[in-house]
């Protein structure tokens, strides 16, 4: 049986483990996306089309129809995963060390931060440098207000409600409505 020390510090983020950013595998990752993103983001005068073929090029999945407005910044993008339509306006960052799931017909205000990174909690093991990563899934249909952060671990159920300016802590449920800091999710 494969312990964590058998497998590399990417394989270990992808599972959502405790790893280390600085390995030198995830930083040519990080290097790979930076030089993607320069790319995409000096789009903005393009066809929508030639947009997309640069979100399937370096995204695991843009659905058809699927807009992200430049510019644009996340940490990988292969672990982000758009379904059909969904549509992300001006300067939106998906800090995606983990799977990001947005559903089909999403639309996400500008300014909004999707993060999975996360941290330990304790001090001392925080000390280490070490992080690991909880997925975030969108569902589909849902719009997210400009300005809201989605913090680690979150899951927001179809056709809901994110307020702006909302900061997202915990699951919203389908049809729901959430707003505040932290978003308190109404029916």
């Amino acid at each position: 049986m494969a312990t964590s020390g058998d497998r590399s510090e990417k394989q270990k983020m992808l599972a959502g483990e405790l790893y280390d950013a600085g390995d030198p595998e995830l930083q040519a990752d990080q290097r790979a996306a930076q030089a993607w993103l320069v790319r995409y983001n000096a789009s903005l005068g393009s066809s929508g089309s030639a947009r997309h073929v640069l979100l399937r090029e370096q995204l695991a999945a843009a659905g058809q129809g699927s807009v992200i407005q430049p510019p644009f910044h996340c940490d990988y993008g292969y672990n982000i995963h758009l379904g059909e339509n969904v549509f992300l306006n001006f300067n939106c960052v998906i800090l995606d060390v983990a799977r990001v799931e947005i559903g089909a017909g999403t639309q996400i205000g500008p300014a909004v931060q999707i993060y999975t990174a996360d941290h330990p909690r304790d001090p001392a093991e925080r000390r280490t440098g070490l992080g690991f990563g909880r997925p975030v899934t969108v569902g589909r249909n849902v719009w997210v207000g400009g300005g809201s952060i989605i913090l680690p671990g979150v899951t927001i159920g179809d056709d809901a409600v994110v307020g702006a300016g909302s900061v997202v802590t915990r699951n919203v449920p389908a049809g729901a409505t959430a707003l505040g800091n932290p978003a308190r999710a109404r029916a």
